[in-house]
């Protein structure tokens, strides 16, 4: 499309979960609710217009073996746009990619930094491998690293124990939180299990990734805090398999990964219906395929969550969260079309028909 010409979608424009309107315009690559006078070069995409899609859970850089080459990243980048999603969380990657701010036609990405592990209690080559009494300098590194979010590892197997563990000391977990809010960071943290969720919800954590140990007598400390939970049920489906990998050598872990497996849906959304704030993430990268947040609403569904809530999870109270505009007047033009409504049907979103990224349509 000529720089100059003005793109016109019309249709159904979602602008929120009952806001809908008849048409909008891209004029120099942002939303226009106006006519632009005397426009000639004009560009027509008819459909059901979203804002771009947000994975709130996302790794651009990393792979399974750490940090990967940039035209690997690029290609991550690539696949999630052309699958709707133009906003990123990155929840932690080892990889520099600030270069791909200087690329309009590259999803946006809000990044963590790096993950900060205990020593020995992660993937290897993914993330900072520190000890309790360097945690707080570290947080603070990645606060100033990041875009206003942290990462910790929250729980990991113990080896020792046989089975899933706290990372970090109370004591530790509470000044590191004080610090990375002192810069103005938030905080999230990977936690699987049941016990390290209570001393990172007191310490003042922001998120929960994952939250597969969010049990009833928990809900309402993560409902009375808001803290919000990013499931990642794409993810959370690979377990049986981690299981059967580890059973040999753990047993005891393999047959807990199962039982967080058997009540995913159950947490997902008993959660939802005491008022947790639930959003989008596919933990794309290590091992998982980027392009999977259609796959992800679906699963919210299944769970319990209704279409349109899980559709806001990706869309208009996941851009809120996040602090990045929706289909508001002015703001940048991204968005995804379909042929029909995704709120009847959020298997729409695995089939965009066209992806308009900064004003242009880039799929």
């Amino acid at each position: 499309m000529n720089e100059r010409a003005v793109l016109h979608v019309k249709g159904r424009i979602l602008v929120g979960p009952d806001a809908v309107r008849d048409e909008l315009w891209v004029i120099d690559g942002r939303v226009s609710y106006d006519r632009p006078a005397g426009a000639q070069d004009i560009r027509t995409i008819q459909g059901w217009a979203l804002p771009g899609l947000v994975d709130a859970h996302c790794h651009v850089g990393l792979g399974p073996h750490g940090p990967v080459p940039e035209d690997v990243a690029e290609k991550q980048a690539l696949t999630d746009r052309d699958a709707g999603t133009l906003l990123i969380r990155d929840a932690g990657s080892p990889s520099d990619t600030r270069w791909i701010d200087d690329r309009d036609d590259l999803p946006n990405i809000i990044r963590a930094g790096r993950h900060i592990a205990r020593t020995r209690r992660y993937i290897r080559n993914f993330a900072h491998e520190i000890e309790p009494d360097e945690l707080v300098a570290y947080v603070a590194r990645e606060a100033r690293r990041g875009d206003g979010w942290v990462k910790l590892v929250g729980d990991w197997i113990d080896r020792g124990l046989g089975d899933l563990s706290p990372c970090w000391p109370r004591e530790a977990v509470e000044a590191a939180i004080t610090e990375a809010h002192l810069l103005g960071a938030r905080v999230t943290a990977h936690c699987f299990a049941e016990s390290s969720l209570r001393d990172l919800v007191e310490a003042g954590i922001d998120c929960i990734e994952h939250a597969t140990g969010l049990t009833d007598d928990l809900i309402p400390l993560f409902a009375s805090r808001g803290v919000a939970i990013v499931p990642t049920l794409v993810n959370i489906a690979t377990f049986p398999t981690m299981a059967d990998g580890g059973e040999a050598k753990f047993p005891n872990w393999a047959a807990h990964m199962r039982r967080l497996h058997e009540r995913r849906y159950d947490t997902v959304r008993n959660a939802y219906d005491a008022g947790i704030p639930v959003y989008v993430g596919t933990d794309a990268g290590g091992s998982l395929a980027h392009g999977l947040v259609a796959a992800e609403v679906a699963e919210l569904v299944t769970a319990g969550i209704p279409p349109v809530e899980a559709l806001a999870a990706t869309t208009w109270h996941a851009r809120e969260w996040l602090g990045r505009p929706g289909l508001n007047e002015g703001a940048p033009a991204d968005l995804v079309v379909y042929e029909r409504d995704p709120r009847t049907d959020v298997r729409v979103l695995g089939a965009p028909t066209r992806v308009v990224l900064n004003g242009r349509v880039v799929g």
